[in-house]
Formats: structure tokens, C-alpha cells, sequence
């Protein structure tokens, strides 16, 4: 019910800012922030995106490189510049938050210009409705086997409340009962109603975003390469919730040409 327009308290007692942590390299896709889809940089879309949610009030991209401060600032949106040091993006954004007055922090991936603004209300609104949660998180259905196989999807289990057992790039719930060829799991013997992919979307209740990036990464979150992960080990409790509308980062040149088909047909059937 939180994820639709209906359900939620029509008067907002509460601040969230989104902050898109941007830098400039990326090994596969260089200057993947200013690429160009449908005529505006990849960042200013992620920016439209986080704008067009009913529960953000600010957007704010976080980033080390003054192209991409300058390509925000064009397109009237806010930019901060950031320390050029930080090994993650949770490191900028706390950088950024430490500067803010507001409740809730959103972390939105700077390369899903896709991304839908009710995935983002979803989440601000169930970290609102849950105290004792100090984030929350999306996950989706996995429909290919190869995306349950794959390392680099992250997969998540959930308790019965919602909130988040653990995550992984390991194929979990792992099916000890199916049949394995080389060590592969059988695509027949395997039932992907009950697995998750989780997503990128964090929102932080500011306060707890400020003292997660004091922490030292705990030996789960080394293993995994996996941020969250030093959440749950230090005890505290993630509200994960599902999501409907499918969410697309961009990684590689077939990524971008995909969005870009996308857009393009969009505008197609949608001229402005």
C-alpha cells in the first residue's frame, strides 16, 4: 500500500534529499556521467528522475569533477563538489549529507536514468513508516536463470517483516535439492518466485548515514564487496521493499545503446 499515491499522509512532516553521488571515470564507460541520452547528460536524467518523486524535496548531485558540476548547475539543479579521495559513493554522499538539514538521505545511482520516481517514494515512505529501521532498500524479481547464477547480481533474502536476512552475489536461496551439471544449477529444478535482486536505491535516516561512514567495513562487507552488509553485522535492521517497476543501470556501451532505444521510442509515441 506505501507504494501507491493513495495510501500516503497528504501532509509531509518530514525532509528527503537526494543526492546523486556522480564521478567522472569509469573503466568500461568513460565519462559515463556525461553521456549524452536523448539530447541531456546521463546525471541530468538521473536527476529528473530523483526530481519527479513526490516524497524528494531536494536534488543535489555530489561529485569530484567540475564538468559534471557544471553540466547539473546548466540543466538548474544543484551540485556539490566533493572530496576526489573517497573509495565509495556512500562515502561521498555522507559528504555531502554532513552539510544538510533533513531527515532522510536518498542515495540514487547515478547511472539509472530510467529510474522510476515511484521505486524512490516506495522507499522514502517505508523507511517513514518504520522507526526502527535506520534504511531501506528495493529489491525485484529475478526472471532469468542466469541473473540468479550471475556474481554480479546481488541477491537478497528477507524476513517475514521485511527487512533484510542478508545479501549476497552467491545464488541464494541456494536449492540444495536441484540437479547440478558441472556444478551448475538445472534452469527446470530451480523456482524463481521466491529469489530477489536487489537493487541500488538506498534511503539513510541522516543521522545513521553520518555514523555508517565512521565505521570500519566489517569481514562480511570485505568478502562480498558489499556496503550493506556492515549494517547487518553491526545489528542494525534494513527494510527492503519490492518493487514492481523494473530499474536499468547502465555498465556498458550495449547498456547506454539500450536506454537511448528506449528513450527514443518514448518520444515516439509521447512527442512533446
Amino acid at each position: 500500500c506505501l507504494s501507491h499515491p493513495a495510501c500516503w499522509n497528504p501532509v509531509k512532516q518530514y525532509t528527503a534529499i537526494a543526492i546523486i553521488p556522480s564521478r567522472f571515470a569509469s573503466a568500461r564507460l568513460p565519462g559515463k556521467p556525461l553521456l549524452d541520452i536523448a539530447g541531456k547528460p546521463m546525471v541530468v536524467r538521473v536527476c529528473e528522475c530523483a526530481a519527479s518523486a513526490q516524497t524528494i524535496d531536494r536534488v543535489i548531485v555530489a561529485t569530484d569533477d567540475e564538468r559534471i558540476a557544471d553540466a547539473v548547475i546548466a540543466e538548474g539543479f544543484e551540485a556539490v563538489m566533493t572530496s576526489a579521495r573517497h573509495e565509495t559513493g556512500t562515502d561521498r554522499l555522507a559528504e555531502a549529507a554532513a552539510t544538510l538539514d533533513a531527515d532522510f538521505i536518498v542515495n540514487v545511482q547515478g547511472d539509472e536514468p530510467l529510474l522510476p520516481a515511484s521505486t524512490i517514494d516506495a522507499a522514502v515512505q517505508a523507511l517513514v513508516a518504520d522507526s526502527s529501521a535506520v534504511c531501506s532498500t528495493t529489491c525485484e524479481a529475478i526472471e532469468k536463470l542466469d541473473d540468479f547464477r550471475n556474481p554480479n547480481v546481488v541477491k537478497v533474502v528477507l524476513r517475514d517483516d521485511g527487512r533484510a536476512l542478508y545479501f549476497s552475489r552467491a545464488a541464494i536461496p541456494y536449492p540444495r535439492d536441484a540437479a547440478t551439471v558441472d556444478g551448475v544449477l538445472c534452469a527446470e529444478d530451480i523456482d524463481l518466485s521466491v529469489v530477489r535482486r536487489h537493487t541500488g536505491l538506498y534511503v539513510f535516516r541522516r543521522a545513521f548515514l553520518l555514523e555508517f561512514a565512521r565505521m570500519s567495513p566489517s569481514p562480511l562487507e570485505r568478502i562480498e564487496k558489499l556496503e550493506q552488509l556492515r549494517i547487518l553485522e553491526r545489528g542494525y535492521d534494513i527494510m527492503v521493499v519490492e518493487v514492481h517497476e523494473p530499474s536499468f543501470g547502465i555498465d556498458t556501451q550495449d547498456d547506454l545503446d539500450h536506454v537511448r532505444a528506449l528513450l527514443e521510442a518514448r518520444s515516439l509515441v509521447n512527442p512533446i
